[in-house]
């Protein structure tokens, strides 16, 4: 149905629209011009715009690389306020123990000694409870330092490799700005020649049409766009340029190997 529509507007642009000092030919001329500098357009566009991307991938790894470290960071110094907490644990532990001792040595009976033993052993094991979790703070603590040095060092490459990139999209952006400026400077001119409903059509068809294709040769009998055959005649009615026809079963404009050779010339000479 696009199809018929695009067809139906151009024959009418061209039957009832077309301005008499500038030939079809010539407009078929600057209808493939605009195409192949808004291919080269997207082309740039592409590829300015993939780096970008790469870019903030890049930015948002950094990101993350640095609050994964500063959550090392607090773990650590977390980590070890409890090492130092159950140091002094046992400090008092031990202080206890030695206190229980020296009471033991003035006990009256037997039921006291035994009650300062079992404080004695009570402290004891809060001291082996203590050293075991000092133990495996320790361990733990040296996996995150480990961690942190591996952080440190992915954060130091990504920054440089960030830095690479920035410099290479500034590069591009630099270069690419300049020629995408002189290839719509050109499309400007050569959509001088063409009137406005053909340019609509010409932009609504490229719009729905694969890899922005509007205007395509002939290659082998078949249109360049779908690859289906192009009848004879119509085959002759393209190469007279006499009127602008699109392809039947894609909607988009056809132009012969001479169209597509004075592009070529214009673009070699330019």
């Amino acid at each position: 149905m696009k199809e018929k529509e695009n067809k139906e507007a151009l024959q009418n642009t061209t039957e009832h629209e077309e301005t008499p000092e500038i030939s079809v030919e010539r407009k078929l001329v600057a209808l493939y011009t605009i195409q192949q500098v808004d291919s080269h357009i997207d082309k740039i566009r592409i590829i300015r715009g993939e780096l970008p991307l790469e870019v903030q991938d890049l930015e948002d790894e950094i990101v993350g690389l640095q609050t994964r470290t500063d959550n090392y960071i607090q773990e650590t110094a977390n980590l070890e306020k409890k090492i130092a907490d159950k140091k002094a644990a046992i400090k008092d532990c031990e202080a206890l123990i030695k206190k229980y001792e020296e009471q033991q040595m003035n006990v009256r009976n037997n039921r006291e000694y035994d009650s300062l033993s079992k404080e004695i052993e009570f402290q004891g094991l809060e001291i082996q409870l203590a050293e075991k979790r000092i133990k495996e703070f320790t361990h733990e603590l040296t996996t995150i330092k480990e961690s942190i040095n591996q952080a440190q060092i992915d954060l130091t490459d990504k920054r440089s490799e960030i830095e690479i990139k920035k410099a290479e999209l500034d590069d591009i952006v630099s270069e690419t700005q300049k020629e995408e400026n002189t290839l719509i400077d050109s499309s400007i001119e050569s959509k001088k020649l063409v009137e406005e409903r053909l340019l609509t059509a010409y932009s609504r068809i490229r719009k729905n049409a694969r890899n922005g294709l509007a205007v395509v040769q002939i290659e082998r009998d078949a249109c360049g766009g779908c690859f289906n055959k192009i009848p004879p005649q119509h085959q002759l009615d393209i190469r007279m340029h006499k009127k602008i026809i699109v392809c039947e079963y894609c909607g988009r404009i056809l132009v012969d190997q001479s169209i597509v050779d004075i592009v070529k010339a214009k673009t070699t000479k330019a």
